[in-house]
């Protein structure tokens, strides 16, 4: 019988098989994350000064320290402050006649049919946009004396009317206008 005696075991471990080399960790979601992290503090941070900016238009550069402990002052309340238009009178309007038709028939006189044009002399922030204003006015110039009418303004700038028939004693006669009242209507 043979003797077969094992090899002698090396004095040193054996060499481990060689490794993959570590895993690198992914920091994109990282960098994303804090890009958009400081967008957003970007964006408040200029909300806020862009808004402090249009409140603080009215206050002086500098304020003095108050007296009063700071939890007994009462902060104002915010309020819209609504448009106020001031009451319009005739002197605030001036109006001419369009003569749209005329019709003469001799020695027996002529039939005018006039329209107002309307013109706004006043401050123009004077109109209230969502009013409707009645315009009265007198047209002088008929046989049988002043006709009255009214006109309604409305959306500043929509005037609504009834053309008027005049009863002229001649071709040559005058026919004038004069406003005599304005009044808001529906308040």
């Amino acid at each position: 019988m043979s003797n077969t005696t094992p090899p002698p075991a090396p004095d040193f471990p054996p060499p481990l098989p060689p490794e993959a080399p570590a895993p690198k960790k992914n920091h994109t979601n990282a960098i994303i994350i804090g890009a958009a992290a400081a967008i957003v503090a970007t964006i408040i941070t200029t909300g806020i000064v862009v808004v402090q900016s249009t409140n603080d238009d009215s206050k002086p550069a500098t304020t003095a320290a108050s007296s009063v402990p700071d939890e007994d002052v009462a902060a104002p309340a915010a309020e819209e402050s609504e448009q106020t238009y001031a009451a319009l009178t005739p002197a605030d309007f001036t109006m001419e006649l369009r003569t749209t038709e005329r019709q003469c028939f001799g020695s027996a006189g002529c039939n005018i049919t006039v329209e107002p044009t309307l013109s706004y002399v006043g401050a123009w922030n004077g109109v209230d946009p969502d009013a409707v204003y009645s315009i009265t006015y007198e047209i002088r110039g008929d046989e049988s004396g002043p006709v009255i009418e009214t006109a309604e303004l409305s959306d500043e700038t929509s005037l609504n009317y009834t053309p008027s028939l005049i009863s002229a004693a001649s071709a040559s006669t005058k026919v004038s206008v004069e406003i005599t009242d304005v009044t808001v209507q529906g308040y």
